[in-house]
């Protein structure tokens, strides 16, 4: 085994494949069912020709540029292991910083709370309201949903994609992860398949990149995950465009909007939201625009 570790980091080393170390582990532990404990403590255990044909394919795979996330069809996001395929942009560490904002906000308002007061009334057709009412509009793999079905236990949350194939794999992490019952899926371009609904938040990460940037894109993003989830059109603010007066219309008076952004059109998206109160643009933890919040 540590000989067959060895020859994939130098192989996957001459393809220029980042963090060569790090693929050859994770595939070998996804070639063998088995966590990097056992490969530490088991470096001279013999592969079998199946485990070994099983771990030259993997390798082969991820030489050509294909993600690790959709050879071993996981990716780890806010403590939990979600399915990922190649229908799904692959959860990022920096989109947990959405997630964050949105606890952040949430516990300010008092949320999860038995003192409902605060809360701008529902319809009296829809009853009296009794939890947040949260939606995230390109759910892609649900990982902001899930992330949020766990933290705020109380909230009703509502998950939109344009993308079928995305709903099936967001629906299937809702059920690994038993939140199939509290997060509602519906396949929609963007905020389409609601109406006169009054949200608390409305959380997003949409497509940002602009189509001119392309060449400034990894090649594996570009070629591999799906490109709607990626590309919003000429500028990149496209998308982003087009949701906001759905959402202004969508949410409560005093609802927060929360979405992922990049620096590059971070300015861009400040314009836009030049009619909404408390409009913010926070840093990553590389200091670069991520998340931009902003109040009805």
């Amino acid at each position: 085994m540590r000989e067959a570790l060895s020859s994939a980091i130098a192989r996957l080393t001459a393809d220029n494949i980042p963090s060569p170390r790090l693929n050859a582990e994770s595939l070998l532990m996804f070639s063998l069912s088995c966590d990097r404990a056992y490969l530490y403590a088991h470096a001279e255990r013999e592969l079998t020709s199946d485990e070994e044909d099983r771990y030259q394919l993997a390798l082969a795979e991820r030489a050509r540029g294909v993600p690790a996330q959709y050879i071993t069809g996981h990716q780890e996001f806010w403590g939990m292991d979600l399915i990922v395929s190649p229908a799904v942009l692959i959860p990022r560490p920096e989109t947990e910083h959405v997630v964050e904002t949105v606890l952040e906000l949430a516990s300010d308002v008092g949320p999860q709370t038995s003192d409902l007061k605060s809360y701008a009334p529902r319809s009296e057709a829809r009853g009296p309201r009794s939890a947040l009412r949260i939606a995230d509009i390109g759910t892609g793999s649900g990982c902001i949903a899930l992330a949020l079905a766990q933290e705020l236990p109380n909230a009703e949350i509502f998950a939109t994609d344009i993308s079928a194939a995305a709903l099936e794999v967001a629906r299937i992490n809702a059920a690994r992860h038993q939140f199939e019952t509290r997060i509602h899926f519906r396949e929609a371009n963007l905020l389409g398949a609601f109406d006169n609904d009054s949200f608390d938040f409305i959380v997003s990460n949409p497509p940002y990149v602009g189509e001119s940037e392309e060449d400034q894109v990894q090649l594996e993003v570009r070629k591999f995950e799906p490109r709607n989830a990626v590309f919003a059109g000429p500028t990149g603010i496209e998308v982003i465009a087009r949701l906001l007066p759905q959402a202004h219309s969508a949410l409560r008076t005093g609802g927060w909007l929360v979405m992922e952004i990049s620096g590059t059109i971070a300015e861009e998206v400040r314009g836009l939201l030049s009619g909404w109160k408390e409009v913010q643009i926070r840093p990553d933890l590389q200091s670069i625009p991520r998340v931009a919040l902003a109040r009805k």
